[in-house]
Order: structure tokens, then C-alpha cells, then sequence
């Protein structure tokens, strides 16, 4: 490789790894003969690493060169740190080059905002419009939208890539326009309206015309920044179950704050990165497309924020005794669904095999059910444990909270259970 790509392709790639909303590809494209490369419908969940590991996704930036000065950003105008460029050829030939080395099966590609969003943005779909059209690249793509760009650029832009993607990064436009004064919601809802459009008008002639070429088919994603607004987490999920109403959106990313620039007195100083709350944000989202919560169930005016110590499903069960406990041979998918330690493909599992006989603890372990957690919210053939009714909340909080005992105290209570156990010689 010539060392001034590698000198780039080392800064861009550096610059690349503080956006996570790239971890999923959603789409499936066969293979035609003497294209290169394949979509796999499991999807991309890798990227570049500095240690020179194989990786699946290569994830960079086309430059890291910013008009705006964002607080939460590393790559802002103001910051002195090494900057580069690619141009459009070396880019098209460095993701080709590694595609067919083995190093990846796809490409994530954002950038800083040179010029205008415009210009921008254009550089980007030439990129993918190269790769497709002249190198007949097959593989996955995901093009960063950048806010502000024009009706035609994003449209041609899902003409060649199989997601779409253009960050909120704060959950209300009062922290916005504190934090990132260059930007606004208007100018991030805008492309993400035209990519609903495309997606939707694709849709359309798809009905009336059997080769009508696919609009972002892996749909569109956004991420949020945790940590770096006072905002709470009900008007974080508010905001995320707001844009999952929206037909083309399929993930919504949360990135825990990291302070990078810590001269910005506008932004808080963490000493580390909030990752559990981060991790909370991850589980309701969960809850709202998967295990049928609304999110005024999850958060509300009462409890703004989520419970860093226990999972948000956990919380709803203890603030919902009177639902338990739950008769796992009689009980409907809806209920299952609800008690903590039964997951989505458990809770099939249960409902399937009801048909055959009564379900008991040793089925309900086969099935991979968590039954440290679900002993208190169930009921079945033999099980003896204390249900959330009689033992209380507090105390099934307290139980599944405590630290795991040491193993020297395990061993030390085995001792002196041992020493009362056994008959003393007289």
C-alpha cells in the first residue's frame, strides 16, 4: 500500500470510531455474475481496528476536515489534531483493495463537512456510485447523510448504498443549539425526511414495476449522544419512539458522552463515559420493539430515568407486583413476554410446547430461561420458590442485586455447615 494512504487511511480511521451507528447491515443481495461481492442478510457488525486485526466493516471518514465546531466532537474546526483527506479514487480503490484481500465485507462511510453540506455529500455518493457502477462492487455500504444536503444528493445517495444514516446527536434542540450552534433539527430532519420519501416511494413503484431499483433498503439509522445534555432519559425514549414511528427507520444508536474536549466549559466533565447508563437506554429500546412496552410503561414524569442498577424489565416487574405472579401453562404470549428472565425466543418456546404436557422449572432451563430472575414472578408444577407477592419487591431487589458471594465464603460456609451437621463423637 502507498504509505500516504496508509498515513490517511490511519487518521481517518481514528477519526471514524466515535460514531456506533453502523452496526447492523438489515439487507440481503445476491451475487449476480461478475459483480464483486455480497450483502449478507446477518448482517455487518465490525470495523477497522489500529491493531491490524481483520475486520468486517470499514469504518472511516472521507476527511475529518470541519466547517463546525461541535462540542462533543473530536474532529471540530477548533481542535489542532492531525488532519487528511481522501480524494475519491483512493478511497474506491483502498475498499476494493481490502475487500479482496479478505479484510472486510463492507464500508461505512461518514465525514467531516467541508465547504458546504452539498459538496460534501456529493463527494461521498461519487464514492458509492464508483464502486457500484464501475468496480460492480456488490458488497454493503452505508453512506452518512450529511445535514443540510439537498433533496437529489440524497436521493441519488440511496440509489447505491444499502443504509442511510444522519445523526440527531442530542436529544432536544435547546442542547443542540447550546452544544453545536452550527446546527439545528431543522437541518438534520430534513434529509432524514427525504430518505423516508425515497424509501416510501420506492415501495410504490416496486408494485407497479418488477425492476424497480431498491432506495436504501436496509432503511435509515440516527444516534443520539447520553451524558452530554441534562436531558433525561423519558425524553430519550420519547424521542426514540417518536422516530421509530417514522416507515424507514430501523435503529436508533445510543453513544455514551466521552469527554474529548476538555477546555469546553459548556460540556460536563465525566470522568468516564456513561456505559451503564448507555447499556439502560439499550434494554428499554429493546423493550419498546421487541416485548411489546410503550415507553410511558418504561419512563415517565415520576421516574424520568432509568434504574442504573437493575434492568428496565426487572423495574417494571417490581413496580407491577399485582401482575405476578405468572402461570407459565396457562398464562398468553403478552404476559410471558413481561416476566423477567423469559426472553422472545423463550417465551415462543413456552407457547409451543404448552400443547404437549405441563411445563416445569427443568423445561423452563432447557428453554433458556433465566430462572434466578423468573423464580419470583412464576408459578408451575413444582416450584417452591417465594413469588414477588410474598416476598416483597425490596427483598427480590436486594437478592438479585447482591454481590456474588467469594468463593472462600462459599467454602467456609460448607465448612461450618459440615461442623453442625455431623454427629460428635461422645
Amino acid at each position: 500500500m502507498n504509505p500516504k494512504i496508509f498515513e490517511k487511511l490511519k487518521t481517518l480511521a481514528e477519526a471514524a470510531k466515535y460514531d456506533v451507528s453502523c452496526a447492523s447491515s438489515g439487507t440481503t443481495r445476491n451475487n449476480p455474475v461478475k459483480n464483486l461481492g455480497t450483502a449478507a442478510g446477518w448482517g455487518i457488525c465490525h470495523s477497522f481496528t489500529e491493531d491490524g486485526r481483520c475486520v468486517s466493516l470499514l469504518k472511516i471518514m472521507l476527511t475529518n476536515h470541519c466547517i463546525y465546531d461541535c462540542g462533543y466532537c473530536m474532529n471540530r474546526r477548533s481542535n489542532d489534531i492531525p488532519r487528511s483527506t481522501f480524494s475519491v479514487s483512493e478511497l474506491v480503490e483502498l475498499t476494493i483493495e481490502f475487500y479482496r484481500r479478505n479484510y472486510i465485507e463492507g464500508l461505512f462511510l461518514s465525514s467531516g463537512v467541508v465547504r458546504n453540506a452539498d459538496y460534501t455529500m456529493e463527494r461521498m455518493v461519487r464514492v458509492a456510485k464508483d464502486l457500484r457502477l464501475v468496480h460492480k462492487y456488490n458488497g454493503y455500504i452505508h453512506l452518512k447523510s450529511i445535514p443540510g444536503a439537498s433533496r437529489e444528493l440524497i436521493t441519488e445517495a440511496g440509489l447505491y448504498a444499502d443504509r442511510l444514516s444522519c445523526n440527531i446527536e442530542m436529544p432536544s434542540e435547546a442542547s443542540l443549539r447550546i452544544i453545536a450552534p452550527d446546527k439545528n433539527y431543522q437541518s438534520v430532519y430534513r434529509p432524514m425526511h427525504y430518505i423516508q420519501q425515497g424509501f416510501l416511494q420506492s415501495a410504490e413503484d416496486k408494485k407497479k414495476y418488477r425492476h424497480t431499483p431498491r432506495f436504501a433498503p436496509a432503511g435509515q439509522s440516527t444516534q443520539m449522544i447520553i451524558g452530554a445534555s441534562p436531558d433525561d432519559d423519558n425524553r430519550i425514549l420519547h424521542l426514540a419512539n417518536a422516530l421509530y414511528q417514522r416507515p424507514a427507520m430501523k435503529r436508533v444508536y445510543y453513544s455514551g458522552y466521552i469527554h474529548l474536549n476538555t477546555y469546553d466549559t459548556r460540556l460536563p466533565a465525566l470522568p468516564t463515559p456513561p456505559l451503564v447508563r448507555e447499556n439502560r437506554l439499550y434494554q428499554a429500546d429493546w423493550l419498546m420493539r421487541f416485548y411489546q412496552f410503550k415507553v410511558d410503561e418504561i419512563v415517565d414524569e415520576k421516574h424520568p430515568n432509568l434504574d442504573l442498577e437493575i434492568d428496565p424489565k426487572l423495574a417494571w416487574a417490581l413496580r407491577h407486583p399485582e401482575n405476578y405472579p405468572v402461570n407459565i401453562n396457562t398464562a398468553d404470549y403478552e404476559t410471558i413476554l413481561r416476566v423477567p428472565g423469559i426472553g422472545v425466543k423463550s417465551a415462543n418456546l413456552i407457547i409451543s410446547s404448552r400443547r404437549f404436557g405441563r411445563l416445569t422449572s427443568d423445561h423452563l432451563k432447557k428453554m433458556g430461561v433465566v430462572m434466578k430472575r423468573a423464580k419470583y414472578f412464576i408459578t408451575c408444577n413444582e416450584l417452591q420458590a417465594f413469588t414477588v407477592q410474598e416476598a416483597g419487591s425490596e427483598y427480590i431487589r436486594r437478592a438479585l442485586t447482591a454481590p456474588p458471594k467469594k468463593k472462600k465464603d462459599e467454602e467456609q460456609q460448607l465448612i461450618i455447615g459440615f461442623e453442625y451437621d455431623t454427629p460428635r463423637n461422645p
